[in-house]
């Protein structure tokens, strides 16, 4: 067993990122449905002015299952590239063994800092083949550092606590709701670094668990609002913290419309309100818009806190 008392060894810029905001960048595409990431290069270059820490690639909000893999491997190759060296860029991998082995291997000469292993949504999965999916994941990233992407909890702390174990492995990323699973997985791996998986709104109840940092779909449009989040959870100031939640709150309420299936499209939508089109939201997310939602989305943008 590694040593339960100190952190795992992270770099200090690498580190910093993923105690703050790590913002999941949207995938745009062309009037063909092709990818565009030169289309990401405003809203990479306000996030960075914001400070947001850690960019992500190929993540949920990045549509990454609506992806071929060329699509997924072209965005690896180009946001690194985009970013020039502002934040660090985690590079989201997965769907089969061998597809997530491939674009983790070719991560670290695309440029990414780290690579995020999204949780195998095979229905017949087994605690033990996920760890084995991981290791041999892990192995392919040549030395990059690992986050795990963990959506599902289920299978116990023992085999989050397993999966920790994995050479490379250095952080969790948790998207469940289940807070004493969160203390739970913590307490048995404290050398880990553990980070709010489901955005602004759980962020202050993970932090008072000990996680630290958060992701965010929020910052393609409002940086400056999940920073204003970060810094009063940073300093202690609960009131505040939530005083900022409350204006992204509305935004998330619409992006979780249609069992969730508007998610992406409510980010893309409120770009192209915003002036920068990056293309709808692929099938099967919800889209466009429902002209109610649309109204209603207007309406929330024209009340966020200015900058």
């Amino acid at each position: 067993m590694p040593d339960q008392t100190a952190p795992r060894s992270l770099s200090p810029r690498l580190a910093e990122a993923l105690s703050g905001v790590s913002g999941i960048l949207v995938t745009p595409f062309d009037a063909e449905d092709r990818p565009a990431p030169d289309r990401l290069a405003p809203i990479v270059a306000r996030a960075a002015a914001a400070g947001i820490g850690a960019l992500t690639v190929n993540g949920n909000t990045s549509e990454f299952y609506g992806l071929t893999f060329e699509e997924a491997r072209r965005m690896q190759t180009a946001v690194p590239q985009i970013v020039g060296g502002r934040s660090v860029v985690v590079a989201g991998v997965g769907r089969s063994v061998a597809e997530a082995a491939q674009l983790a291997r070719a991560a670290k000469a695309d440029g990414c800092d780290a690579i995020m292993i999204h949780q195998p949504p095979d229905p017949f999965r087994a605690p033990r083949g996920v760890a084995a999916y991981v290791a041999r994941v892990a192995e392919a990233a040549q030395g990059l550092p690992v986050l795990l992407y963990l959506r599902d909890d289920g299978a116990g702390t023992e085999a989050i606590a397993a999966l920790c174990d994995i050479p490379g492995v250095v952080g969790v990323k948790w998207a469940t709701p289940n807070l004493m699973n969160l203390a739970a997985a913590r307490r048995a791996r404290p050398d880990i670094a553990w980070i709010c998986g489901l955005a602004e709104p759980w962020a202050p109840p993970m932090t008072a668990l000990g996680a630290r940092g958060f992701t965010s779909g929020v910052i393609n449009v409002a940086p400056h609002l999940s920073m204003r989040v970060l810094r009063a959870l940073q300093r202690g100031d609960m009131e505040d913290a939530n005083a900022a939640i409350a204006a992204i709150a509305p935004f998330e309420a619409l992006r979780a419309a249609e069992g969730n299936g508007a998610n992406v499209s409510v980010v893309k939508a409120a770009l192209a309100l915003a002036g920068e089109a990056v293309g709808p939201a692929r099938p099967p997310a919800a889209w466009p818009l429902p002209a109610a939602a649309l109204d209603a989305l207007k309406a929330v943008m024209a009340a966020w806190p200015q900058e």
